[in-house]
């Protein structure tokens, strides 16, 4: 039997050779592709990324590659968003004005503030590890390996505020400030705001469970 077809979106941002080289090491066949056909024959999507908004959904426009975005998530094929990724499955982002997303899971993306409650200022970007609060049952999840007090890596200045509860799969705190970690929504999208490539072998075990849950490996 031939191995699935598993494409991380190259739309010109973000580590995709770290991604390529998790997905590897779970036994994915994964390959980095910008070619619109190379989307449209695909088993699994990831859709990874660092950097701005409004760059990103210039590329994906300039690149004709939302099209065939939007419609192998409608025909159900699983699609994996990582940080800025994650963050362009959303409705709206407030980056540098506002700018529509890709729309698949309702809601926007702010800024963290630079000062907390109690008036202290905050350092953004957030850079390092962080704890991952459940909200939601993980059992049928890639979030299914991970214990209650997991620690995840992050590098963003701005995170996800879904419309929805019950989007949201873990939260994070963030000098006071709870956001939305990881997040589900409907036709097999998943996506996280910390790198699972970039946080040792519970990161690892994410994309192994993506691949096992979504039939890939």
């Amino acid at each position: 039997m031939s191995k699935k077809k598993i494409i991380i979106v190259d739309y010109r941002l973000g580590n995709l050779f770290s991604v390529e080289q998790a997905c590897r090491h779970v036994g994915l066949d994964a390959k980095i592709s910008d070619k619109k056909e190379d989307l449209e024959a695909a088993d699994g999507l990831l859709l990874p990324g660092v950097g701005a908004f409004h760059e990103a959904m210039n590329n994906l426009e300039d690149l004709d590659l939302i099209a065939p975005i939007m419609k192998s998530v409608e025909s159900g094929i699983p699609l994996f968003g990582i940080c800025l990724g994650q963050q362009l499955l959303f409705t709206e982002s407030e980056e540098f004005g506002t700018r529509k997303g890709l729309n698949f899971i309702p809601g926007k993306i702010k800024k963290f503030p630079v000062q907390n409650e109690q008036g202290e200022r905050v350092k953004v970007p957030q850079i390092g590890w962080n704890k991952l609060q459940h909200v939601a049952e993980l059992q049928s999840t890639p979030l299914r390996s991970l214990n209650s007090d997991s620690f995840m890596y992050f590098v963003h200045s701005y995170y996800v505020v879904p419309e929805h509860p019950e989007n949201t799969l873990t939260t994070t705190n963030y000098e006071g400030l709870n956001y939305s970690s990881s997040v589900k929504g409907k036709n097999n999208i998943f996506a996280t705001q910390f790198h699972p490539e970039k946080s040792g072998e519970p990161g690892l075990s994410i994309y192994r469970n993506w691949a096992e849950i979504n039939n890939l490996i």
